[in-house]
C-alpha cells in the first residue's frame, strides 16, 4: 500500500479502538485527521463506513439486548432529524452550528468531570429523549455529528454504564446505516473509493473488538470519565475548526 493508504488505515484503527471502548466517536477521531489530508467526500464516506463496520461487530460481540423503551425515542428522533437537517442545511450556517455545539461540550463536560456528583435529569421523559435524538440526526446531516448530544444527554440522565452503551451504540448504528444507504442511493460513493473502504475494514474490526474488550473491564466511574473526556475533546475539535473560519 502507498503512504496515503497506510495513513487511512492507521487513523481508522485508532478511531475503531475509541469507538469500541466508548460506543461512539469514530467520525470525531477519524475526521480530525482525514479532513486535513483527504477529499471531503471521501473522508465522509470512510468515516461512515468505518463507524458502521465497527458498530456492527462490537454489537454482535458484546451481545447486549437493546433496551427498546429507552432506545426508541432516540432513534425515532434521530430519523426525523436527518431529513430535517438536510432541509435546514441550505439555510443554516454549519460553522455556527459546530461552534455552538462545540462551546456547549467544551464548557459543560469539564464541569461534569470535576463535579463530585453528576447532575441527573429526570424530567422530560421520552419527548426530551426524542429531542436529543433529533439533534443528533440534524447534526449528522449537517456535519457528521450524530453522537455528541445524545451521548451527553444519556450521561445527564444518569444511565448505568451498560444502559448508556446500549442506547448510544444502537442509536449510532441505526443512523450510520441509514446514512451509508443514502450515500449509495444518491451516488455519492464512487468506484475509486472501493479500495480504501475495503482496506480499513480489517483494522476497524480488530481495534473495535480490542476496545470493546477493554470496555468490559472498566468501572462505571472510568466509563463516565472516558465519555466526558471524549466529549470535551470533541468540543475542542469543533471549536478549533470553526472559530478561525468565523474570525475570517
Amino acid at each position: 500500500m502507498d503512504t496515503s493508504l497506510w495513513l487511512i488505515v492507521g487513523v481508522a484503527a485508532l478511531a475503531g479502538f475509541v469507538q469500541g471502548l466508548s460506543g461512539f466517536g469514530f467520525s470525531l477521531v477519524s475526521l480530525s485527521i482525514w479532513a486535513w489530508v483527504l477529499d471531503p467526500t471521501l473522508a465522509a464516506v470512510l468515516a461512515v463506513t468505518g463507524g458502521f463496520t465497527g458498530q456492527v461487530f462490537t454489537a454482535v460481540t458484546l451481545r447486549r439486548g437493546a433496551e427498546w423503551a429507552r432506545l426508541l425515542p432516540f432513534v425515532a428522533g434521530g430519523l426525523l432529524g436527518l431529513p430535517a437537517g438536510l432541509l435546514l442545511l441550505p439555510h443554516l450556517n454549519p460553522i455556527w452550528f459546530k461552534a455552538a455545539i462545540g462551546s456547549l461540550l467544551f464548557v459543560w463536560c469539564p464541569l461534569m468531570l470535576v463535579s463530585r456528583r453528576l447532575p441527573q435529569l429526570r424530567h422530560g421523559g421520552r419527548l426530551a429523549d426524542g429531542i436529543a435524538g433529533a439533534m443528533g440526526g440534524i447534526g449528522s446531516a449537517i456535519g457528521g455529528l450524530a453522537g455528541p448530544i445524545p451521548t451527553l444527554w444519556s450521561t445527564l440522565r444518569g444511565y448505568p454504564k451498560e444502559t448508556q452503551r446500549s442506547v448510544i451504540q444502537s442509536f449510532n448504528l441505526t443512523l450510520l446505516g441509514v446514512t451509508l444507504f443514502g450515500y449509495f442511493a444518491t451516488g455519492l460513493v464512487h468506484a475509486s473509493m472501493a479500495l480504501p473502504m475495503v482496506v480499513i475494514a480489517p483494522a476497524v474490526v480488530l481495534t473495535s473488538l480490542l476496545g470493546a474488550r477493554v470496555y468490559v473491564g472498566i468501572s462505571e466511574l472510568a466509563f463516565r470519565t472516558i465519555v466526558l473526556t471524549l466529549l470535551t475533546a470533541s468540543g475542542a475539535a469543533m471549536l478549533a475548526s470553526s472559530l478561525p473560519k468565523l474570525a475570517s
